[in-house]
C-alpha cells in the first residue's frame, strides 16, 4: 500500500474503509478530514517504563479516531474534535522539539488516520536530525497493509488489543471485526520486527525497537481479557512485552449509562487476568498496582506545544 496524499481522496486507511473524500473536506469515520489535527505535544511520564523511562516520552496527541470506544478516556479528542490544525512541516518540527526536550522517543498517539502525512513528516524530521525512536501508539484497529507501509517509519509499536469477543467489540466500539483485525495487524507488526532483527533495548532499558501489547481490563469482562491474552500468546508469545492495565475509569457517558462500565475493575478481576498471563508464560510483563484508577492519566488537551514554527529544510527558500 502506498501512503500518498491521494489516499485521502476516497479514504480506506482504516478497517472502516469509509471511502470519505477527506481531501475535499469530507469527514471520515475517524471524524477528520485530510487536515492534520493535533491536541497536545509534550513530555509524558505515564507510559510503560521502557517507553517513558525517567526522562519522559515525547507524545503528540492526534485528534479523531476510527474506533471511538464508548469508554474512551480521551473522548475530547477522539469524539469531540478538540485540537488545532497543523501542517506536515509543523508536525515534523514538533518531533524535533520533543528530541530537544530530552524525550526518549517521539510517541505518536492515534496517528494512523493521518498515515500519509505522518510518514512524510517522520522522514523529513529524520532528514533534519531526528535520532530518537518513533513510537506508534494505536488502538490496534489497523489494516495490516498500513502496518507494512510503515515498516521503515515506526520503531516501536505500542498497540492495544482490546477484545477477543466480536459481540463485545460491536457493543463497545461498533467494530465486530476488531478481534480479527487486531490479531492480523499484530501479526504484521511482529513479522516486520523480525525482519529488522527483533526487539532492541538500550543500556538504560529503554526500548529502541520492539512491540508492547497493551490490554485494558474492563469491569465485568475478565473472561474476555483472558481470551485476549490467548490470542496475543498465539500470535507472538514472548516476542513482545505485555502490559495489563487496571486503570479503567468510567467517563461521564459510562457513568450516566450505568451497568458494568459505571464501576472500576475489582482486585479479583485484575488478579484473575494477571494469573492467566503467568500461566500462559509471558516473561516480560508490566502491570499496575492497586489504586491506579484516576483521571490523572489523561493529560490536558490544551494545545500545549502545538503552535510554532515549521521545519525548514535546505531548498525551502529560508
Amino acid at each position: 500500500m502506498e501512503l500518498a496524499p491521494s489516499a485521502y481522496e476516497r479514504c480506506e486507511l482504516c478497517p472502516r474503509r469509509c471511502g470519505a473524500r477527506r481531501a475535499a473536506g469530507e469527514r471520515g469515520a475517524c471524524g477528520e478530514t485530510a487536515q492534520i489535527m493535533v491536541a497536545r505535544s509534550a513530555l509524558h511520564l505515564w507510559e510503560e517504563p521502557p517507553i517513558s523511562g525517567e526522562a519522559g516520552s515525547g507524545t503528540i496527541f492526534f485528534s479523531g479516531c476510527p474506533l471511538r470506544c464508548v469508554f474512551c478516556q480521551n473522548h475530547e479528542i477522539s469524539h469531540e474534535g478538540v485540537g488545532l490544525p497543523v501542517t506536515p512541516g509543523r508536525l515534523a518540527q514538533m518531533m524535533l522539539e520533543q528530541q530537544a526536550r530530552g524525550a526518549l522517543n517521539v510517541n505518536l498517539v492515534t496517528p494512523l488516520h493521518f498515515a500519509p502525512h505522518v510518514a512524510g513528516a517522520v522522514r523529513a524530521a529524520r532528514g533534519a536530525g531526528l535520532a530518537i525512536p518513533i513510537v506508534c501508539n494505536t488502538s490496534g484497529y489497523e489494516l495490516p497493509e498500513v502496518v507494512d507501509a510503515l515498516a521503515d517509519v515506526v520503531d516501536v509499536w505500542l498497540t492495544d488489543f482490546k477484545y477477543s469477543d466480536p459481540a463485545l467489540a460491536a457493543r463497545l466500539s461498533a467494530a465486530r471485526d476488531y478481534p480479527e483485525v487486531a490479531q492480523a495487524a499484530l501479526g504484521r507488526m511482529v513479522a516486520n520486527l523480525r525482519a529488522r532483527g527483533g526487539a532492541l533495548l538500550g543500556d538504560d532499558g529503554r526500548m529502541l525497537r520492539g512491540i508492547v501489547v497493551r490490554h485494558l481490563v474492563l469491569p465485568g469482562h475478565a473472561d474476555d481479557s483472558c481470551a485476549v491474552l490467548d490470542r496475543v500468546w498465539e500470535t507472538c508469545g514472548n516476542e513482545v512485552d505485555l502490559s495489563v492495565m487496571n486503570q479503567y475509569t468510567p467517563n461521564e457517558a459510562c457513568r450516566r449509562r450505568g451497568g458494568e462500565l459505571a464501576r472500576a475493575v475489582t482486585d479479583e478481576e485484575y488478579e484473575l487476568v494477571l494469573d492467566h498471563a503467568d500461566d500462559l508464560g509471558f516473561e516480560r510483563m508490566w502491570w499496575q498496582e492497586g489504586g491506579t484508577v484516576s483521571e490523572s492519566f489523561v493529560p490536558a488537551f490544551d494545545a500545549t506545544g502545538v503552535e510554532g514554527p515549521e521545519l525548514v529544510r535546505p531548498g525551502d527558500g529560508v
